[in-house]
């Protein structure tokens, strides 16, 4: 049973193979949650929700695979730990990845395809609304970024770019959720508190 605070899981962890994991730390210290950098597999027994960052996702991939991460990650959100990915972090969770040959945790049930926006918007900003945080606008940024192609019948979209294909960059599977862009970047905590309420009790 996920322990709680209030109406927010209690303890947090921050995959630290790879990737900007102080940010996301930094991130629920602010909103007065402390966060731990996760280095062993062991150590996923020891919280209740898992960012797994943005960076490399390759890297990520081997590196998760290297020290054994993969089946125990399964195993705990078989067991209601709730795990967030993070640009990167989104593709490494991911059921599918086209052309991506490299170790995926393939938890949730999404299509993401990498570096989406092309070399030309490798870095952007956008204001996107997300019912879930209320009515003000959430400041994203998206760098190298990925977009989720497909959702499956049991996964909620969360926000959507302003673009002709009203391109999918947030979405959530129960305790699972998937962003696109790097709310660690921002000062504003919405999405790190909205997460930390997906799994209590």
């Amino acid at each position: 049973m996920p322990s709680a605070v209030g109406d927010r899981l209690a303890r947090a962890g921050v995959l630290g193979l790879q990737g900007d994991f102080r940010e996301h730390i930094e991130t629920f210290g602010r909103l007065g949650t402390e966060a731990v950098d996760v280095r062993r597999p062991e150590q996923l027994d020891e919280i209740d929700a898992l960012v797994i960052p943005g960076g490399e996702s390759t890297t990520i991939g081997k590196l998760a695979e290297h020290y054994g991460f993969i089946p125990k990650l399964r195993e705990r959100v078989a067991s209601g730990m709730s795990v967030w990915g993070t640009c990167a972090g989104a593709i490494f969770i991911a059921r599918e990845v086209p052309g991506h040959r490299h170790p995926l945790a393939e938890l949730m049930d999404i299509r993401v395809r990498r570096n989406a926006f092309g070399r030309q918007l490798e870095s952007f900003e956008a204001d996107l609304d997300v019912p879930a945080l209320g009515s003000d606008p959430f400041h994203a940024v998206f760098i190298r970024a990925p977009l989720i192609e497909w959702v499956g019948p049991d996964v909620e979209v969360l926000s959507r770019l302003d673009d002709a294909g009203a391109t999918i960059v947030a979405a959530r599977q129960g305790n699972l959720m998937a962003t696109s862009f790097h709310p660690e970047l921002t000062h504003d905590g919405r999405f790190h508190d909205y997460f930390l309420k997906l799994g209590r009790p």
